[in-house]
This record gives C-alpha cells, sequence and structure tokens, in this order.
C-alpha cells in the first residue's frame, strides 16, 4: 500500500475517533464553568450520588465506545482489501475472514455486556 494512502487512512481515523471527544469535552467544560463562576458547588455540588457503579458504569461505557471503534476500523480496512483485490481470491477471502471475525468480536461483546447488564440490574441491585 503507498504511504500516502495509508497516511491519509490512519489520520481519517484519528480524526473521526478523536474530533467528538474534543468537541464533547469543550461543550462541557464552558457548561460547568458557568457553573462555578455563578458562586455555587459547581459541578461538585452533588458529588454524594457519584458512587461507584457510577465509576463503572463509564469505565465500561468508554470500553464499550473503544471496541465499536475498533470494529469499524476493522469493517473499513476488509472493506478496503475487498474493493482493491482486483479479482485475486486470496485477497478477497482474507478480507472475508476479517469481517467475519470482526462481527463474532462485536455479537460476543454486545452479549457479555447484555448478560452482565441483566445479572447486575436484576439480581445484584435487588
Amino acid at each position: 500500500m503507498n504511504k500516502k494512502i495509508k497516511f491519509i487512512l490512519i489520520s481519517g481515523l484519528l480524526v473521526v475517533i478523536i474530533f467528538p471527544a474534543v468537541v464533547l469535552a469543550a461543550n462541557s467544560a464552558l457548561d460547568k464553568l458557568g457553573e462555578v463562576g455563578a458562586g455555587d458547588a459547581g459541578p461538585y455540588e452533588n458529588v454524594s450520588e457519584t458512587g461507584v457503579s457510577q465509576i463503572v458504569g463509564a469505565v465500561i461505557s468508554g470500553a464499550l465506545a473503544l471496541i465499536g471503534a475498533i470494529f469499524l476500523a476493522l469493517m473499513l480496512y476488509a472493506g478496503y482489501h475487498w474493493m482493491t483485490a482486483r479479482g485475486e481470491e486470496e485477497k478477497v477471502e482474507k478480507a472475508k475472514d476479517t469481517i467475519q471475525r470482526a462481527i463474532i468480536g462485536i455479537i460476543i461483546v454486545v452479549g457479555a455486556y447484555a448478560i452482565w447488564k441483566f445479572i447486575f440490574e436484576n439480581l445484584i441491585m435487588k
């Protein structure tokens, strides 16, 4: 693969992955800055409501977002290889295997999350 194409693909993926986080952080920070400047306790007003379950939930949410981004990258990678195979059966099979493994992986992750959420909400919290 050409170095220029690799650079463009990697740059594009970084923009897609990093840009939304930067934008959301900027909006959130500006909102909280206004609350702090108003003289009240700001974002730390209800600290007692933040517990271990919320922290674990945030970590799991971040991990699922990362796994989703990896799944998207794998699908784009395999699709690119499939489209540029030019009839070479080995490359097409490799792309199909990558797509199949990515789909199986995302099914396993979503299934594990569903089982964990069911157990946590119905058995542990009650």
